[in-house]
């Protein structure tokens, strides 16, 4: 039990650890990302950098890092392109942070439960094999059910911490998922949603007069 309370303890922790930084880093909040986007590729380059440079959150600082170098105009594409993924990558793992502890524990409390319950029933056992004949019902059932609590108590917190550690693992593929949309749709120029009147390709878009930063 003295166990499964510090893995609790430990659990909590995480899960906070773990909000705070998805609140920090503004995970799920894409809107003002994708308004950049679309001043960007319309053409409004200083008004896109301006407003993504003013959002926090880790996608609005990738989207920064693309326009810079656009502007600047001294990166080639696929060099950009494949450096953006290494970034990426490395914000990705950054949000993956702490859950595999989360995950440990989700499957080990039950565990450690069962271990409790298993220990507990061989003393209630052997307590039932010293008295003999004159077994007490109620004592033999008073131990069996405090061996079974500790199952209980580990089920408890697994259950709780399983359930969070999935929330955040779809919270992270989410955000992977649009990181991958805007890079694509920056390089692209977003043809299939905008059409090919209004696309335009990073090669033009460095073709331009450069702006201030």
């Amino acid at each position: 039990m003295a166990l499964l309370l510090i893995l609790s303890v430990v659990a909590f922790a995480l899960i906070i650890a773990k909000l705070l930084q998805f609140m920090l880093l503004r995970v799920g909040r894409h809107g003002p990302s994708r308004k950049a986007l679309d001043l960007w590729l319309d053409g409004a380059r200083p008004e896109a950098l301006k407003q993504v440079s003013a959002c926090s959150s880790i996608l609005s600082d990738i989207l920064q890092k693309l326009m810079r170098r656009a502007l600047h105009g001294s990166t080639d594409r696929d060099h950009l392109k494949e450096d953006i993924e290494r970034v990426c990558n490395v914000r990705i793992n950054t949000l993956r942070a702490w859950l595999r502890p989360l995950d440990m524990i989700a499957q080990t409390a039950p565990l450690i439960g069962l271990l409790g319950t298993v220990l507990g029933m061989i003393q209630a056992f052997q307590a039932m094999q010293g008295a003999g004949a004159a077994v007490d019902p109620s004592v033999l059932a008073g131990g069996i059910w405090v061996a079974l609590l500790t199952t209980a108590v580990g089920l408890t917190i697994a259950i709780p911490v399983s359930a969070i550690v999935g929330w955040f693992d779809g919270r992270i593929e989410a955000e992977q998922a649009e990181m991958e949309a805007v890079v694509t749709a920056f390089f692209t120029g977003a043809a299939a949603d905008r059409g090919p009147s209004r696309v335009v390709t990073l090669e033009a878009q460095q073709a331009e007069p450069r702006y201030a930063i």
